[in-house]
């Protein structure tokens, strides 16, 4: 049986994962734009074989675009996953401060990075079923 969270909680997490999201926004911005690969085609923490799927938003609604960075994997299934993922925080089912524990989320385990991992790679979750790896990547600072 699940414990059901009050819906005031899941705000106040969500809050607080909006307020790290947007820090980590202007930090990355202040640093104006960090190493050259971090202002290539594909953001930091990317391999050069990521694929580019296309762009959703965080729980906090901060845009992220998602790559496959590792492994077979349709984009129509890693941008399911990611929203589903954003769904999951949203409504409260994900433990930890801002949804910052590990969940399920059709067979992938999802996890948000830590602050100082966003300012320092880019990258905001990832998901991972066996050898495929989906990652969530802020877009770099206009």
């Amino acid at each position: 049986m699940r414990v059901r969270r009050p819906r005031a909680r899941a705000r106040a997490r969500l809050t607080a994962l909006a307020c790290g999201a947007a820090a980590a926004a202007i930090l990355l911005a202040a640093a104006g734009c960090g190493s050259p690969a971090a202002s290539s085609a594909a953001p930091a923490g990317a391999g050069a074989t990521a694929t580019v799927c296309g762009t959703t938003r965080t729980a906090a609604n901060v845009p992220v675009h998602i790559q496959i960075a590792r492994g077979k994997v349709s984009c129509a299934t890693a941008l399911a996953v990611e929203r589903d993922y954003t769904k999951a925080i949203l409504s409260g089912d994900v433990p930890g401060t801002g949804g910052g524990a590990p969940v399920h989320v059709r067979g992938w385990t999802c996890q948000g990075f830590t602050t100082p991992v966003v300012l320092r790679t880019g990258q905001a979750s990832k998901c991972v079923l066996g050898s495929k790896e989906i990652l969530a990547i802020l877009p770099a600072p206009s």
